[in-house]
């Protein structure tokens, strides 16, 4: 094992035990209590008529180990729900990028990119002004 090698492995048990916060990784109906770093990657795209479009996405750095489902270590799948803070975010990543890629040269780390969806008491995403109709005609 090299030097970089060596010291990337020793950045990311820094990492793991120092800068992370509890999360819980859902594919249909499993789930997994991980801990994740937060992170955002902001991806730019460009429109056929030259504009440019910045969209961010929250970003979650897991140890590539950790997410097993079915005895099987696993890579993130779109549509996946990540829950943290009581918010509920979806694998996603715009205009045609990866949902996820591998963040150091050992691959021990995932970089998966979400989107909020909704919170994690939501039944269901209300649209605001429907709710401000439905809350009108209860008066």
């Amino acid at each position: 094992m090299s030097v970089m090698s060596k010291g990337a492995d020793w950045l990311e048990r820094q990492r793991h035990a120092h800068m992370t916060v509890e999360v819980e990784y859902q594919r249909d109906e499993n789930s997994l209590t991980l801990q994740a770093t937060i992170g955002r990657t902001i991806f730019e795209t460009t429109d056929d008529y030259g504009r440019i479009t910045k969209i961010e996405s929250r970003d979650f750095l897991i140890r590539a180990c950790d997410l097993v489902f079915d005895t099987q270590i696993t890579t993130p799948t779109a549509g996946d729900k990540i829950i943290e803070g009581g918010f509920v975010y979806e694998v996603m990543s715009p205009a045609g990028q990866p949902d996820w890629r591998y963040s150091d040269i050992n691959r021990q780390t995932l970089r998966i990119h979400t989107r909020q969806t909704g919170n994690e008491n939501d039944t269901q995403t209300k649209n605001p002004i429907e709710e401000d109709k439905d809350n009108e005609t209860n008066t």
